[in-house]
């Protein structure tokens, strides 16, 4: 028969879905702890300038008022 590969359909299927079941798991969580989803490619470093960009401007409305 030349319809052996339908065999490894179901399998391949089941390994997709669980993949795609984590990968939401973690961006569900994330945005239920953090309050927006996790950015890509966030390191270190993307961080530290959030982190110096909120400072700035917190110090910058407090100037202000």
């Amino acid at each position: 028969m030349a319809l052996h590969w339908l065999e490894a359909v179901l399998p391949l299927g089941i390994i997709a879905g669980m993949l795609c079941v984590m990968g939401n798991a973690q961006y569900y969580i994330h945005k239920a702890a953090h309050g927006r989803p996790k950015h890509i490619g966030n390191d270190l470093w993307d961080v530290a300038m959030e982190r110096r960009d909120k400072k700035l401007v917190d110090q910058a409305s407090a100037a202000s008022n």
